[in-house]
């Protein structure tokens, strides 16, 4: 089979690379793919919007399997786009990946549903978000309504930062659009975890649990970033906590979308704050999360290729979906600056002495006459797995240390509360 993934990341990387690995995957195409990308597949400079040229792109080559990364572009109607031309997709329409792209829409079906999650209100006007703040006092969370890249939430520990969230939400319009519309929490305290899931519309497939490292700092300091690094499975989430999950939450929403005339089909990412009340929903996304996905596929047992197809039949209950036993660790080296303004085409030295077991997949970089440099904020995640989280956090930073760039900057402690966890 030849088979389009659109995107252009870490996460399309890991996904080509995977693909790959199935003995019915002849030829993996990527558009725009970057410059990791081209060494296993062949990029195509087509942007991930041109939803018109790459639907001709796809029919053109005889493309049997298309599968979309990004949100944007499934927020944009890109599965639809596809739908309508006959043409082979794996992803959420634009209806059911709207669970992402609105977070009221989000917390409207949570409500429907009688799913956990914390408490909420929404506001259009200024006036009334900034005396609902007042009225509620501090800590609280702030949400830009829309797509703001995994930026547009203020956990606000003052009054002051929370007032001065919605005035630069609202007000300075920081995510334009995206910001229109706020969505104002209660602080929920906890741990934060991620269970994604396969889904079809009511068959559920839960993957292994991953735990991203959002702030650019140790210790959890510092602005939030699109990620710096995760690891899987989680030692301190047991598998009854898993079920309960599943049972009370992913089931509830996969069924009750389905019921709505909204059926989600592909990777339905559930964000969790284990609460002293249980597991609580922080936020839903419609697709593969990033850098989840850099620690979750290695680990992946059955063929990528099988799940995705099954899904698009509706025969995902027929899927034997198993995992490898053991850890995975991505450390994400970013440029300096991210996650605020950063240069590009810095050369990346070191990418051909990294470890055996350890791989590194490109998030924004582009080849050049000089050799691979750097061409976005996170630059690459480099991803060991190990028998235990130690063994492969081992492999992954003796590999960290040996890849540089100028100014490069990564996180030291990945995984580390965790190992402790499973230590114990």
């Amino acid at each position: 089979m030849k088979i389009l993934v659109i995107g252009g990341g870490g996460r399309e990387h890991t996904i080509a690379w995977k693909l790959l690995q199935s003995p019915k995957v002849k030829k993996v195409y990527c558009a725009p793919g970057n410059g990791g990308i081209a060494g296993l597949a062949q990029n195509v400079p087509i942007g991930v919007h041109d939803f018109a040229a790459l639907a001709q792109f796809a029919k053109d080559e005889g493309i049997d399997l298309t599968v979309v990364g990004p949100e944007d572009p499934l927020l944009a109607g890109i599965v639809d786009f596809f739908q309508e031309r006959n043409l082979p997709i794996y992803g959420p329409n634009a209806k059911a990946a709207l669970i992402e792209g609105s977070k009221c829409f989000a917390k409207s079906l949570m409500k429907r549903y009688n799913i956990p999650t914390s408490e909420y209100e929404s506001f259009l006007d200024y006036e009334s978000a900034i005396a609902y703040v007042r009225e509620k006092g501090a800590p609280i969370v702030v949400k830009a309504d829309g797509l703001a890249a995994g930026k547009g939430v203020v956990v606000a520990e003052t009054l002051q930062e929370a007032e001065e969230a919605l005035r630069q939400i609202m007000q300075d319009h920081v995510f334009g659009e995206a910001g229109a519309r706020v969505v104002i929490e209660e602080c929920m305290r906890g741990e934060e975890l991620s269970l994604l899931a396969f889904v079809d519309g009511e068959t559920v497939k839960p993957m292994i649990t991953s735990q991203d490292h959002k702030r650019i700092f140790n210790d959890d300091l510092g602005p939030n970033t699109g990620g710096m690094g995760t690891y899987a499975p989680v030692p301190q989430m047991s598998d009854k906590l898993v079920e309960e999950v599943v049972e009370t939450i992913v089931k509830p929403m996969a069924k009750g979308m389905a019921q709505d005339g909204i059926p989600f089909k592909g990777i339905l990412y559930t964000g969790l704050m284990i609460t002293e009340q249980g597991p609580k929903v922080v936020e839903f996304n419609a697709r593969f999360g990033d850098p989840e996905t850099q620690v979750l596929l290695p680990l992946l047992e059955t063929d990528l290729l099988d799940i995705f197809v099954a899904t698009i039949k509706g025969e995902l209950d027929a899927v034997d979906v198993t995992w490898k036993k053991g850890s995975a660790v991505c450390v994400v080296m970013a440029a300096p600056g991210y996650p605020g303004e950063y240069p590009k085409g810095e050369v990346i030295q070191g990418l051909d002495k990294v470890r055996n077991g350890v791989t590194v997949f490109h998030a924004g970089t582009k080849e050049t006459d000089e050799g691979i440099v750097t061409n976005g904020g996170r630059v690459l995640g480099v991803v060991a797995i190990g028998e235990n989280l130690a063994k492969a956090r081992e492999a992954v930073y003796a590999s960290v240390q040996e890849i540089s760039f100028e100014g490069a900057q990564y996180r030291t402690d990945i995984a580390a509360k965790a190992m402790k966890h499973q230590q114990q």
